[in-house]
């Protein structure tokens, strides 16, 4: 099982990995949205902005967030350490019901290009 570090490092490749891209990928990751990223295992959120292409993680609480994020993840932290490290598909893990991925409608037609 994942650890909260890890999970934190993770999320910080994928951040580092958003601001590097290029063309569509960059134009969807310059949104400017609340985001959180409910780690299942370890019943922890991480919670925050993605914006300018980056994620930014401004606090972990225990359980769910206070106040619901416009962009949600949820997904073990297993799942977030593979899928930024390339070796779980985001599109595949999403359909399969792994991960869960809550957003406006627009944001989510935005955000496909993302996967």
């Amino acid at each position: 099982m994942a650890t909260l570090e890890e999970c934190r490092r993770a999320l910080g490749k994928l951040s580092d990995n958003l601001a590097r891209a290029q063309g569509d990928v960059r134009a969807a990751a310059a949104l400017d949205r609340s985001l959180s990223c409910h780690v299942t295992d370890l019943d922890t959120t991480f919670v925050g902005r993605l914006r300018d292409g980056r994620v930014e993680v401004d606090d972990t609480v225990v359980g769910a967030p206070r106040e619901k994020a416009q962009i949600r993840l949820a997904m073990t932290g297993d799942d977030l350490v593979a899928m930024v490290g390339g070796d779980l598909n985001f599109a595949k893990a999403w359909a399969s019901g792994r991960v869960r991925l809550e957003a406006p409608f627009l944001d989510l037609l935005r955000l496909r290009t993302l996967l």
